[in-house]
């Protein structure tokens, strides 16, 4: 828990801090997390959780997985278990979030203005899609409980399927499909898988996986245009394809706030401070939406990834209740994360941990074609990332040297017989 975050109590906070109204905007993991965390850190105001989706809230990881892959018990929907109503939070499903008028304090929705006295805005991300692509028979995204139901009858038909995008989810995605019998083909506009993600020397030893599990990949492949029956490159190829999915990257939900004065950055995030407030007076921003300047990197980070969503959220309960607090004394609580995320592709464990620049120093832990290895990332003496496939514990003993800030020396960095902790100064 973020430092301060379990400080308060109900007899703490002053006494106009219990009339008041808190909205939180998005039913994902950083907006369900944000109401729970007021309520477990003390919040004696309303809460009420808001949510675009019919669904009860749910966890997405699973989409990917073993929602799609339909494997008993796994394949259900994946519900958080929460009472809300024990918690006193009012859920209300189905309202999507349409404007947001700070001076009033009212967040404008289709079904009617809603008044608050904070606001935390948890609208996650939603999927690029190729232009052109919109209405297309067959072609899906993968980001809602309804897209995974939208894709089962595509697996379980076993037809050919194209794949656009050699991104976590592309990759997440033509494992499952691969497993339930489909004829896969990825396509690429990059040199290597991953772009983005990782430099191309790290991923392009994972181009094996994909001619492994049975999956072409096809790199350096740019899409002209998704069509009906299939995908035409930029080369004149045609691939047929029964179904395709795009699964190009993610970008905030944030067009509802367009000319409400919140600031959005190039890339459409709402740019939050270190406490994850928003330019909005008592307006807060948390989880795939937002980004947060990172004094740990000396950047602005924007992060797609779950750990983020169910981090974030104790930091802007923490300091709603610092807002509030009896004494006056401010307690707010800075962000500042080291970033985790991790993914199931071709019988792979692949975790990856903190963050790394270009001019980053790489260091291998045993080879790309070993069962297991890991890349570390150098800045100076100290790491600043990891990825690590198939080595777990590797992954555990790197993000303390990271969250520590600790040097290490390269020669027993870099000897993967040497567990890593040891190769702190």
């Amino acid at each position: 828990m973020a430092a301060g975050a379990d400080r308060h109590t109900v007899s703490d906070v002053s006494d106009s801090q219990k009339q008041q109204r808190v909205v939180v905007v998005g039913t994902g993991m950083a907006g369900v997390q944000t109401a729970v965390q007021l309520r477990e850190q003390g919040w004696p105001g309303s809460v009420r959780l808001l949510g675009a989706e019919p669904h009860p809230p749910y966890d997405r990881p699973p989409l990917s997985k073993a929602v799609l892959l339909g494997r008993g018990e796994e394949a259900e929907v994946p519900l958080f278990d929460i009472d809300f109503a024990a918690l006193g939070i009012e859920l209300e499903l189905g309202r999507t979030a349409t404007g947001l008028r700070p001076g009033e304090r009212l967040l404008v929705t289709d079904a009617g203005p809603v008044h608050y006295d904070r606001l935390v805005l948890a609208t996650g991300a939603e999927p690029r899609t190729l232009p052109g692509s919109e209405g297309v028979p067959g072609v899906h995204v993968l980001r809602t409980l309804d897209d995974a139901r939208r894709l089962r009858p595509v697996l379980a038909a076993r037809g050919r399927v194209v794949v656009v995008g050699a991104g976590w989810i592309g990759a997440e995605f033509a494992t499952v499909a691969r497993e339930w019998g489909c004829e896969v083909t990825v396509v690429e506009a990059a040199a290597a898988p991953l772009p983005g993600a990782l430099p191309a020397e790290v991923s392009a030893p994972m181009r094996a996986w994909y001619a492994e599990a049975g999956a072409t990949l096809r790199t350096g492949a740019a899409v002209a245009a998704v069509e009906r029956g299939g995908v035409l490159l930029a080369d004149g190829t045609r691939l047929p394809a029964d179904a395709v999915l795009v699964g190009i990257g993610a970008r905030p939900a944030t067009g509802w706030l367009a000319g409400s004065g919140v600031e959005l950055g190039p890339d459409g995030s709402v740019l939050a401070d270190a406490r994850l407030r928003s330019s909005a007076p008592d307006c807060y921003a948390v989880g795939d939406c937002a980004s947060f300047p990172s004094a740990r990197y000396g950047e602005r980070l924007l992060i797609h990834h779950w750990d983020n969503a169910l981090q974030g959220p104790r930091t802007v309960a923490a300091n709603l209740l610092a807002e509030g607090h009896a004494d006056g004394e401010p307690e707010s609580v800075g962000y500042d994360p080291v970033p985790y995320f991790w993914s199931e592709q071709f019988g792979r464990f692949v975790q990856y941990v903190g963050h790394h620049s270009p001019g980053d120093e790489l260091v291998w832990r045993g080879s790309p074609q070993d069962p297991a290895w890991s890349v570390c990332w150098l800045r100076g003496e100290r790491p600043t990332a990891l990825l690590a496939v198939g080595r777990p514990r590797d992954l555990a003993q790197g993000r303390k040297l990271i969250q520590q800030g600790t040097a290490v020396d390269r020669t027993l960095l870099g000897d993967a017989a040497v567990a890593l902790k040891k190769a702190a100064r």
